[in-house]
């Protein structure tokens, strides 16, 4: 059943060691349009530990909302944290992630990452299998938190007789 009344993704939210850098990446780089801003959140007892799972001494410096395309916002973060780590997670670590953005090609999209400096993870690959028609590449953000570039302009292969299809930026 799920959660009631569930429509989709909101929001992805990251943390971030420099909120200027991020700026730059998701307006400059990604090409997102910046919303609005919260900030500062000071500590106040055990707030931040009961709400968010950080400790109590946090300070959450700042928030930005930026819009990116026809897809998820995305929910900035930089925090002061007296634990916090400084390293992201790979992809195989628990918790690992990546955040994946169509794009309508790929070979440009890349060309355009690598002209502004940004680290491209290999060359583009293409997929086998139910992802047939997909290539993809990783790259990474400035704090080495990973992405990935997505194309399947004429579909993927699992289309042809799936009764459920995944959401599609395209539509």
């Amino acid at each position: 059943m799920g959660v009631p009344g569930l429509r989709g993704a909101d929001h992805i939210g990251v943390t971030v060691p420099d909120m200027a850098e991020a700026h730059e990446f998701f307006t400059e780089i990604l090409g997102c349009a910046h919303v609005y801003s919260l900030g500062p959140f000071l500590p106040e007892g055990s707030w931040m530990s009961e709400h968010l799972n950080v400790d109590d001494a946090t300070v959450m410096r700042e928030i930005r909302f930026y819009r990116c395309g026809n897809g998820t916002n995305f929910e900035v973060f930089e925090y002061e944290a007296p634990d916090a780590a400084a390293v992201p997670p790979r992809n195989s670590d628990v918790g690992g992630h990546h955040v994946g953005f169509y794009v309508d090609d790929l070979d440009e999209a890349v060309r355009f990452l690598e002209s502004r400096g940004v680290r491209v993870l290999g060359s583009p690959t293409s997929s086998s299998g139910a992802s047939a028609g997909q290539r993809w590449v990783y790259f990474l953000a400035p704090w080495g938190m990973q992405f990935e570039l997505v194309s399947f302009p004429e579909g993927k292969a699992y289309e042809a007789d799936a009764p459920v299809r995944l959401w599609d930026t395209r539509a």
